[in-house]
């Protein structure tokens, strides 16, 4: 599996400039979905992350995303993923230099083992819509920022949820589990009415969709691991009702 110079050049997308820096051949060795240096950049262009924050970057999954966080804005990120190995992803954090800055946690999403109030800000890059649909759960996920901290997410969505069921072009591909595909105004509704986070800023990425299927082509035809369902699916869509959520909050307190 190797890049051609084209394709690799196709990947540094000029409105991530950050994420064109790093190496996409590490990114799609690692990968486990969507770009998760391209949605980690889309999030904190609209987060305040300075150096020297504690950061959570929750459901990091092969922790690139933490990798990128510590390197880019210079905070200390705790790598949280249920599903990947602690001592896998710290054999990445050391080969990528960052071991006194990222820490990784092997933590199930509903048993986190953190001192409320610890961190300044809290990700999570497509995973978050795997556990935080529950009406209570950001609730309790908000108690570990401090007062005043951001919360940040990239999820797979919609632009509007659908009314009258999943629209008939994209039956043959939706899958059961993609009930958790919401739209930013029903993520902004469903946190807001906690009164634990102030949402401050619930959109889609204006690319979201084109950029998700480059990304997979690009995988398809360098050999890489990809969903040639979620291919089908997003050609099928073009862009009507499939997009990223992202959805930017706050802790209330000064």
């Amino acid at each position: 599996m190797s890049l051609t110079p084209e394709q690799a050049q196709r990947l540094r997308l000029p409105h991530y400039p950050r994420s064109a820096g790093h190496d996409p051949e590490w990114a799609l060795t690692h990968l486990m979905g969507p770009n998760a240096l391209w949605l980690t950049e889309a999030l904190v262009e609209t987060m305040e992350l300075r150096p020297g924050m504690r950061v959570l970057d929750m459901g990091c999954g092969t922790a690139l995303s933490s990798i990128f966080l510590a390197k880019e804005f210079g905070v200390q990120v705790w790598a949280n993923d249920l599903w990947i190995p602690a001592s896998e992803n710290w054999a990445r954090v050391q080969a990528a230099g960052v071991a006194d800055r990222v820490f990784p946690i092997h933590a199930e999403a509903h048993a986190l083992p953190y001192a409320e109030g610890f961190f300044d800000a809290a990700v999570s890059l497509d995973a978050y819509h795997y556990f935080g649909t529950a009406d209570l759960y950001i609730g309790y996920f908000a108690r570990f920022t401090r007062p005043g901290g951001q919360i940040g997410i990239v999820v797979p969505g919609l632009h509007a949820e659908f009314e009258a069921g999943v629209p008939a072009h994209l039956a043959p591909y939706w899958d059961w589990e993609f009930g958790s595909f919401h739209s930013p105004a029903w993520w902004r509704q469903h946190w807001e009415k906690t009164g634990q986070v102030a949402v401050e800023r619930a959109d889609t990425l204006p690319e979201g969709w084109r950029e998700w299927k480059l990304w997979l082509e690009i995988c398809r035809d360098a050999g890489y691991r990809h969903s040639p369902n979620d291919l089908a699916l997003l050609e099928a869509d073009a862009g009507q009702h499939f997009a990223f959520a992202r959805v930017v909050g706050r802790r209330p307190g000064a």
